[in-house]
């Protein structure tokens, strides 16, 4: 698979060294993460909104409520800069200077597209579902009328990307290396406790297979 294309805003300038172009690696960042950040425009100021977000083949999708300002604005035209995060570790150098944090990001630039065909927005938010826990969609009603009014989805091209990759250890100056001072890494792992039924789950009901030792979206 070749790599994203470099273009003015996704060409890396400090430290590139750490700049990420392969689809894979792209895709596997935003494939485990949960939330994205969106940066836009509204009324000549700009704005970043977190949200879920999810990925098929070459297009980001988004979804949200068909009165918030974020949608209206993305779907009207406005550009828009997508960031995804996922944090590895703390760096802790010898040195405030060169202490970090390791991490894998994810930059995307582009337009949305609003999706008005009933079923590839069903199509899609079943590929949102099974992201989030594999098996459930089938399980749950279908969404109502109102419910599908409410809803908006965007879709975003994956064209012009870059990801950016800090994943090693302690880089700190030579005359620093014998101060008495700890230096290293701490892993940061993410994970998921057991799950909690509501209140009112029916007694009959157990925990779904999808659930048991749930690891997250891979």
């Amino acid at each position: 698979m070749t790599d994203y294309t470099k273009t003015k805003r996704t060409t890396l300038k400090r430290a590139h060294e750490r700049g990420v172009y392969d689809r894979d690696r792209v895709h596997a960042i935003l494939d485990e993460a949960l939330i994205c950040h969106v940066g836009f425009i509204h009324d000549g100021a700009p704005a970043v909104i977190p949200t879920a977000h999810w990925r098929e083949d070459e297009t980001l999708y988004i979804h949200g409520s068909s009165a918030s300002r974020m949608m209206r604005a993305l779907e009207n035209g406005a550009p828009a800069c997508i960031e995804v995060t996922m944090t590895d570790g703390l760096v802790l150098a010898r040195s405030g200077y060169h202490s970090s944090v390791n991490y894998r990001t994810v930059v995307i630039y582009g337009t949305g597209r609003k999706l008005t065909d009933e079923a590839e927005i069903l199509a899609t938010l079943k590929v949102f579902m099974e992201k989030l826990a594999p098996g459930r969609w089938d399980e749950l009603r279908a969404p109502n009328a109102q419910e599908k009014k409410a809803t908006t989805v965007l879709a975003f091209d994956l064209v012009e990307v870059s990801a950016k990759i800090r994943d090693g250890g302690v880089e700190d100056e030579p005359e620093d290396m014998n101060d008495p001072v700890w230096a290293g890494v701490v892993p940061m792992h993410r994970t998921f406790g057991e799950p909690e039924p509501d209140g009112q789950l029916r007694d009959d009901i157990g925990l779904p297979g999808y659930l048991k030792d749930y690891k997250g979206p891979r």
